[in-house]
């Protein structure tokens, strides 16, 4: 635990930095090759949560000290063993035994003490601690920055507190079934038989009762089935592609929709990404489901140095956005992202569609796609292109769940939204 605990310390400090969580997890795996799968997990789990309510915990952290912290690296294992004493099932006991015996291997023995009082303390005063935090203000309370509170009460009156809390819980792990090994049904009983409990939630998508590792799926190593949320599951069938087509994945890395385009059907896949590397993803995706597309490094906004003048009969512009759909599965982005971020978003969204445009066929359709719930980048985005351009049509999109093309994340799926356009 002692490990653990100063690894997610260090892992919340990169990140708030300014990196990205997963790969700063990837980094510090790498350079301590000896972490036990336990470990990582623990460090994983330590890491997120952290994230997940650091503004609870930020304010939690000022109440319990008498002056301003001047060393971040205290300051960040202080924010990890809070976690773990008001949100954790580690014992308090060696919770705080931890944290001080971190503070002196790291040199700081002169801060051994602060941490002991700061932690000891909390755990004196946790319920009072607590409520006094969530009494701070709506950075502590909804463990979001300002702005994003702000942003979504003026997009959604009625909804923005339970958007809120949804970005703040544990996302749903869904299971799509490949319906060219198996069916639904016939997967959700193979589970069962192994004592993993399952209901579908239509079409492909599989909710399980709890998380597991990959490894222990019946079949994953042989394409029977792929992890993938169900707001995602929704791209694929919307896009309508039959036999034969020509389709287009652009920005398609990691995959799990092109894997899906091709598992409903015989189409001639080109999967688009503009990192060679995150390909090599996209590739070991199909490899495992036993399924081929063309695989091209390249930028969407930019079809000329990649398109070979041939048009596509369908497009899926999963284009770059602010990811504040998928929050709770990436903590990280609510305190890394900026609220000027969001424009530039919106004008590289703007690009990348108006250029795919042109690759599409005459009659053809292009599914819009995002993992945002901001209106920037979805409906306003695309009001702005259907003015821009007399020859694409709204086609409606069949689910009941869609408000105007925006799903929200609740306890089944995450936050997307869909546009279908048809070009005349």
């Amino acid at each position: 635990m002692l490990e653990v605990q100063r690894h997610a310390a260090f892992a919340v400090g990169r990140t708030l930095s300014g990196r990205n969580l997963n790969q700063v997890l990837q980094e510090v795996f790498r350079q301590h090759p000896r972490l036990t799968p336990q470990q990582r997990a623990g460090i994983q789990d330590l890491s997120f949560g952290t994230l997940r309510h650091l503004g609870r915990l930020d304010a939690a952290l000022g109440l319990l000290l008498q002056k301003p912290l001047g060393d971040e690296s205290v300051r960040h294992l202080l924010r990890v063993a809070l976690y773990q004493l008001a949100y954790g099932k580690t014992s308090s006991h060696a919770v705080v035994n931890n944290a001080v015996e971190t503070v002196r291997r790291l040199r700081k023995a002169s801060a051994a003490g602060l941490v002991n009082a700061v932690l000891r303390n909390f755990l004196r005063r946790r319920e009072e601690i607590l409520a006094l935090a969530e009494e701070a203000g709506d950075e502590a309370r909804y463990d979001h920055p300002r702005w994003w509170i702000d942003k979504l009460r003026a997009h959604y009156p009625d909804r923005w507190p339970a958007l809120l809390a949804a970005n703040n819980q544990h996302p749903p792990m869904t299971l799509r079934v490949n319906g060219r090994r198996t069916t639904p049904e016939e997967y959700r009983e193979r589970l069962a038989e192994e004592g993993i409990a399952a209901h579908a939630l239509g079409g492909s998508a599989l909710l399980l009762a709890q998380p597991m590792a990959v490894d222990g799926l019946p079949g994953f190593r042989d394409g029977w089935v792929s992890v993938q949320d169900a707001g995602a599951q929704l791209a694929a069938p919307f896009l309508d592609a039959a036999d034969g087509m020509r389709v287009l994945d652009a920005c398609s890395a990691p995959g799990g929709k092109a894997a899906h385009l091709l598992e409903l059907a015989d189409v001639d896949l080109t999967a688009l990404d503009s990192d060679a590397g995150r390909l090599e993803r996209v590739r070991e995706n199909l490899d495992r489901l036993d399924l081929t597309a063309a695989l091209v490094a390249g930028d969407a906004a930019q079809p000329e140095t990649w398109w070979d003048g041939r048009p596509f009969d369908r497009i899926l512009a999963d284009v770059p956005c602010s990811a504040s759909g998928v929050v709770r599965r990436h903590p990280d982005i609510k305190w890394l992202r900026r609220e000027g971020d969001i424009a530039g978003f919106a004008q590289q969204q703007a690009e990348i569609l108006t250029a795919l445009w042109r690759t599409l066929a005459s009659g053809g359709k292009l599914l819009y796609a995002t993992c945002s719930v901001f209106a920037e980048e979805n409906q306003q985005q695309i009001d702005a292109f259907l003015q821009r351009n007399p020859d694409a049509r709204l086609l409606p999109l069949d689910d009941p769940e869609l408000d105007h093309g925006q799903l929200l994340p609740d306890d089944r799926h995450d936050g997307f939204f869909y546009a279908l356009l048809a070009k005349a």
